[in-house]
Parts: structure tokens; sequence; C-alpha cells
């Protein structure tokens, strides 16, 4: 699938996100016309990831939102209760999402390979579209309190049991090799990230998302058939090196 076909299927649109928790949170905004509401949450919520991702959320004040946006620190509060309150509202659309996105893309008819394949996919496609929220979370996690802090790392384990549940499975009817599927997939997750977190690098290269999908599937494919044998191997001599070789392999590592 192209990235232009991904986002014919997926509506990730701010208009149609912000639409989504007005309706989540219809109980407690106090605006009540969803267009109105809609609107200003966009605004709301550019503003934030912008100001956060260039300051950190925890130097960015509502005042900084409200100078940005345009709106009062009342309007402000017709939203949320306070700087905590919008930054749930932020995460938890974020974490649904993600959730919806990778269940509706991933096909369980598919052979192992095939949903790896996927999974891969609509997740770098998924941070692609939300390139600014991917990076605000990952940057934000370390200053959450500890109850966000659990919640965040729920969605780091979310996906990689995904991961390390198709990568199982393949191990079980043959298409991959034997290995460590939980660090197999740890590894998945790192790699994925390094699309959203280091963008200047891959755009100074000219290396497109489409690219970068097809560069780390295929990667991804060559360890899992044959890193596992190779693995095995080293486990054979107890991963030993005597001699020579042992210094070459301490210098190597060095």
């Amino acid at each position: 699938m192209k990235y232009r076909d991904f986002k014919k299927l997926v509506d990730l649109s701010r208009e149609a996100i912000c639409a989504e928790i007005f309706a989540e949170n219809r109980a407690t905004i106090k605006v009540k016309k969803q267009a109105v509401a809609v609107r200003n949450l966009v605004k709301i919520f550019d503003a934030t990831l912008a100001l956060s991702n260039a300051r950190g959320f925890h130097a960015m004040s509502l005042r900084d939102v409200g100078k940005a946006t345009g709106l009062s620190m009342g309007a402000l509060y017709s939203y949320f209760s306070g700087k905590e309150g919008l930054l749930d509202m932020i995460q938890d659309q974020g974490a649904r999402i993600v959730s919806r996105v990778l269940s509706d893309q991933i096909d369980a008819k598919e052979p192992p390979s095939g949903r790896l394949r996927q999974a891969v996919r609509a997740h770098l496609y998924l941070s692609e579209s939300l390139q600014p929220w991917f990076y605000f979370s990952y940057m934000e996690a370390r200053y959450l309190d500890r109850e966000r802090q659990r919640k965040a790392i729920a969605g780091e384990i979310y996906t990689e049991g995904l991961y390390g549940g198709i990568i199982e499975e393949g191990m079980a009817d043959g298409s991959f090799a034997s290995m460590d599927a939980a660090l197999a997939a740890a590894a998945v997750k790192a790699l994925l990230q390094d699309w959203y977190l280091k963008r200047w690098k891959y755009s100074s290269r000219g290396v497109t998302v489409e690219g970068y999908s097809a560069f780390l599937i295929d990667f991804l494919e060559a360890y899992l058939t044959r890193g596992g044998e190779k693995r095995a191997g080293k486990k054979r001599d107890g991963g030993k090196r005597n001699g020579p070789d042992r210094r070459r392999g301490i210098r190597a590592r060095g």
C-alpha cells in the first residue's frame, strides 16, 4: 500500500480527530456547538504540540496557548480543567487512534509475514501523518507523573506485544527462525521510533516514508528468516572466543 492510499482509507485530518475528542469529552466540554468546539480544539492542539515540541510541555503555560490561539483563559477552560486535562485529552486520543488504526490495517487472515508487513507499514504511515503527536508523546514521557507514565508504558507494551505476537506465530509455523520474540519486537519498535524522532536525518537523505517502510520490511524479513539460525550457531560454541579471535571481538565492540 502506498502512503497516499493509506491517507484515503484513514481519515487523520485534525478536524476528524478533534471531532472524536469532542464526542469523547462531550460531558465535560462546556461549548455545546460542535463546529465551534472542533474549530477551537484544532487551534488548541496545534498550538500545544508546536509549543511543546519547541520548548517542552512542562515549560509551556496555558497562557502561552491562549496567546498562540487568540483564545482567552476563560475560553480555554471551557474545554478542559487545566493543563493536565489538556495533556490527558491529547494522550488519550492518540492512544485510541494508534490502537484503532493498527487493528483495522492488519488482516487476521494473512500469514505472519503478511501481517508483519501490514503492521510496519501502518505504524510508519500513521506516525508520518501524526508526527507532531508521536514526537510529543515520546519526548514528554519522562516528565509525566507516575500514573500517566504507567499509561505511556502500557502503550509501549501494546505495540511491542503486537509485533511480538506476530513474530511468535511466525516461529510456530516455521516462517520465521527461532529467536527471542520479545527482544525482536523491542528492536522493531526502536526502528519505528527512529522515523518520527529523527525526521531531519531521513529528510536530508531524501528518504520517504515509503522508502523507509520498504527498507525496514526487507531488513526485518532478512533477520527473522535467517537471524535466529545465526544466533543458534553462536549458542553452539557458547558465544566464546579464544586467543586472537576473542581479542578481535573485544576491539570490534569498542
